[in-house]
């Protein structure tokens, strides 16, 4: 696997970063939890030259000149968030989102690396355009980012991109993100020459014959609402389909934004009998149902459709159990002019990598629904999904965490977003847990704007944050 700031050999998938500062930092007496590492317990925490070169007693650690002092009582360091799903809008529609402003989004989350979809304008479906994009990213990305390739040309569902070509150019994977593979044979071709490539196919699954005109999920609020429902069989057939394409073809898939319950039978089936399928949740699918639509806010608006609560304590139970493998934000920045429109006129999706942390934490973990080890695995699985090195609190490893006050109260939207796009569902929503400080492939990529840097008396600096009062 790839370490999430190195270049792979030619062939590899391939991450992106601007070059940095490596971190020379102690984070001194915070509460560190890496459940994958086995890392649990107050600790200082050493950063030199860009990797873990220490897990100290509590105020133990020596601090030589120049080094960077982070007073962590009372605050928690966590292995960095890995966001396998996220829409950069770059090419075509920076002014929604671009690298830069994606990735600084990605940090003030706790992100340490993401992964991009290519259906942007134009379509990421040649090798030009992966070599342009990963320039971009080593020029403004503040955190590795991975691109995914087109599964066919210009996601149009009938010829194949050049899969092999692509995969020499370091795309992470293949999707036609924001529309199926419609076509069986389609996908069929597709999962033999991914054989020849080694790259996992992600599949947006949904039949649109039967989502049709929809703009919500088909149950009693849409017929409330005299709207038109995308019935969660739309999702579910398709599902079934594919894996049984993955099953003939030994084929290797991953699902995005899983919504049906009927979904997660399907896969819970097909990694029963061995299928290699995996399969990711995002937070709003998991804290929210179509009974919020009733306000007909447009920020309540995405594809798919949130559904009943019968499907969202069953996304839940999927995380939990493993038949879901992982945590993805579908971070999908609209303009305001195209979100202030009617609910039916509206564009779908949500910006989500500044929320979801706090998200499931306050929704999930403070209620005692997930775990927060769970949590914390659950968010970083998405590294290994497309064959990465998920991040390690472990000694040697190169530094990906974030360091966060859990006892942190905000309001969404309140001191703005990192994001060039402000299309939240949680906006004006109390969370708790902030990050105050996110280290990505070696080099500090966020501090949270209320922290205030003053000189230390070693010679370094000392970074001290006072909780706010609200």
């Amino acid at each position: 696997m790839n370490a999430l700031s190195e270049v792979p050999r030619r062939g590899g998938p391939l991450l992106s970063v601007r070059q940095a500062e490596p971190a020379e930092l102690v984070i001194r007496g915070a509460r560190l939890l890496d459940p994958a590492a086995g890392i649990e317990g107050v600790h200082d925490l050493v950063v030199r030259d860009g990797r873990i070169a220490e897990l100290a007693p509590p105020g133990a650690a020596e601090l030589p000149p120049g080094v960077e002092l982070i007073d962590g009582a009372g605050m928690h360091v966590f292995p960095g968030f890995v966001d396998p799903h996220v829409h950069l809008r770059t090419p075509g529609r920076e002014d929604e989102e671009d690298i830069e402003s994606g990735t600084r989004a990605a940090a003030a989350g706790g992100f340490c690396c993401v992964l991009a979809m290519p259906n942007t304008e134009p379509v990421a479906d040649g090798a030009s355009v992966v070599r342009s994009l990963h320039e971009r990213a080593r020029a403004e990305a503040r955190v590795p980012v991975g691109f995914l390739a087109a599964v066919t040309r210009g996601q149009q569902g009938r010829e194949l991109t050049e899969m092999a070509e692509l995969a020499d150019e370091g795309v992470v994977g293949f999707s036609d993100d924001g529309v199926p593979v419609a076509g069986a044979l389609v996908l069929r071709r597709a999962l033999q020459y991914q054989r020849l490539c080694g790259r996992v196919v992600a599949l947006h699954e949904e039949d649109p014959s039967l989502s049709g005109d929809g703009v919500m999920h088909e149950g009693a609020v849409s017929t409330t609402l005299g709207l038109a429902g995308i019935p969660s069989i739309s999702e579910s057939t398709m599902v079934e389909r594919d894996v049984q394409i993955a099953r003939f073809e030994d084929g290797r898939l991953h699902v995005l934004h899983v919504s049906a319950a009927d979904s997660l039978a399907a896969l819970a089936r097909a990694k029963a009998d061995g299928i290699a399928v995996t399969a990711e949740v995002t937070p709003h699918h998991l804290t929210l149902t179509d009974e919020a639509v009733r306000t007909l806010d447009p920020l309540l608006k995405m594809n798919p459709p949130l559904r009943a609560e019968n499907d969202r304590v069953a996304l839940i139970e999927a995380l939990r159990s493993g038949v879901i493998d992982c945590v993805a934000t579908d971070h999908a920045p609209h303009s305001r002019e195209e979100k202030e429109q009617p609910f039916e006129q509206a564009p779908m999706g949500t910006i989500g990598l500044e929320t979801a942390f706090a998200v499931l934490y306050t929704e999930l973990v403070v209620p005692g629904v997930l775990g927060l080890e769970l949590l914390l695995e659950r968010m970083t699985a998405g590294a290994s999904v497309y064959g990465l090195q998920v991040p390690s609190l472990a000694k040697g490893s190169e530094a990906n965490l974030c360091l966060l006050d859990l006892e942190s109260d905000w309001k969404v939207g309140e001191s703005g977003y990192e994001s060039r796009s402000h299309n939240s569902c949680f906006s004006g929503r109390r969370l708790h847990g902030k990050v105050l400080v996110t280290v990505a492939a070696g080099s500090v990529a966020y501090r949270e704007r209320a922290f205030a840097i003053r000189l230390a008396e070693n010679g370094g600096r000392r970074l001290t944050g006072a909780r706010e009062e609200r």
